[in-house]
């Protein structure tokens, strides 16, 4: 019997979002050995941020990733080449990851963006809704939620100075990040929340001592694993590394946690299309804690500053998302909605201050 077709699906490129065609297959065809056209060029339709495409040669599979239109007020978030620096440095220690092809800057493409080209990687993608007959048990999910935790175990075991991924400063770096991203929702404000203006202020007031730096991917969640498809709780793949950088290693849990929804959580928060961490058989946020402390050595006593640190800067990204939308930048209109998630998420965020607590 064969395994069914669950990989990621693609759709056709949306209007105003489409890439040059004929340049683009002169061109990969010259830089890629193997390659012939004709090119063939999809969108992946998941994702809120830089911009995924799947390109098809005869019975080769790429994918192009591209800063999204009207980025550059938020430059800093879609730097294709430190993107393509990571992925080269880190094939070699720490395989879950594409393998980069070639980067072209700003002023070297018709597209007038950075951009670069990978290898796919093919397996499942779970997202917020999984494909038709896969039927994700609360076994699977246990396992699955394990494995979630221990990869990203893995990940910060990685010795980043052996890679030469020297990408970030890490003294200081929580420090940084509070002023950094309270600065982003302040260029990217459309409406007046006072639970943003709130948590920004106490997160500014509560600033931990940090551990030991270690390589952080900065957006670990369900939907940025690439899963095998024969052994769904298997990992293939570790995707888009548009934010990694070196720092507090709890900082890249607190991440985990802010998109990972549970029972018991308010039903404003359960309708947030954050993947399926809710199903039954996951660990809890705390379980989530308390196994990657097991398996790290690391002291998470102070989680609940960075699961609040997280939620804001997530809230923040949705801000900045729906304030390109606002100004006619982009025509998605997904993001018409996300001043609702930056809502919801900074009310969390409220009420993890006031619980001291990463509990529903």
């Amino acid at each position: 019997m064969s395994t069914p077709d669950w990989m990621d699906r693609t759709r056709a490129v949306r209007p105003g979002e489409e890439l040059d065609v004929a340049w683009l297959e002169t061109f990969l065809t010259e830089q890629v050995p193997g390659l012939s056209g004709p090119l063939v060029v999809e969108q992946f339709p998941g994702g809120h941020s830089n911009l995924t495409y799947l390109l098809r040669m005869g019975d080769k599979e790429l994918v192009l990733r591209r800063p999204p239109f009207g980025a550059k007020a938020i430059k800093a978030g879609h730097d294709m080449g430190r993107e393509y620096r990571i992925l080269s440095g880190l094939l070699p220690v720490y395989p879950k990851v594409p393998r980069p092809l070639v980067f072209r800057g700003e002023n070297e493409s018709p597209m007038g963006v950075p951009f670069y080209v990978m290898e796919r990687v093919r397996g499942l993608i779970i997202r917020a809704k999984p494909p038709k007959g896969l039927e994700l048990t609360p076994e699977l999910m246990r396992k699955l939620s394990e494995n979630f935790v221990d990869n990203l175990v893995e990940l910060h075991a990685v010795d980043w100075r052996a890679a030469g991924l020297d990408i970030g400063k890490p003294e200081g770096y929580l420090g940084r990040q509070v002023a950094g991203w309270t600065e982003r929702y302040g260029k990217a404000k459309t409406d007046d929340l006072p639970e943003m203006e709130q948590v920004a202020k106490w997160l500014a007031g509560h600033i931990p001592a940090e551990q030991a730096p270690t390589l952080i991917h900065n957006d670990y969640k369900y939907d940025n694993l690439v899963l095998d498809p024969e052994h769904l709780p298997n990992i293939r793949a570790v995707l888009d590394w548009e934010m990694a950088t070196i720092g507090d290693p709890l900082s890249d849990l607190g991440m985990a946690l802010a998109y990972w929804s549970q029972h018991g959580d308010p039903e404003e928060r359960l309708a947030l299309p954050f993947g399926l961490s809710m199903l039954p058989g996951n660990l809890t946020r705390e379980e989530l804690v308390a196994r990657y402390a097991e398996k790290s050595g690391r002291d998470t006593s102070g989680i609940a500053f960075h699961y609040v640190l997280s939620l804001f800067k997530v809230s923040v990204i949705a801000q900045q998302i729906y304030s390109r939308f606002k100004q006619g930048l982009t025509k998605d209109e997904r993001f018409a909605g996300m001043i609702v998630a930056v809502r919801v998420l900074s009310r969390t965020a409220a009420r993890a201050i006031e619980t001291e607590s990463i509990r529903p």
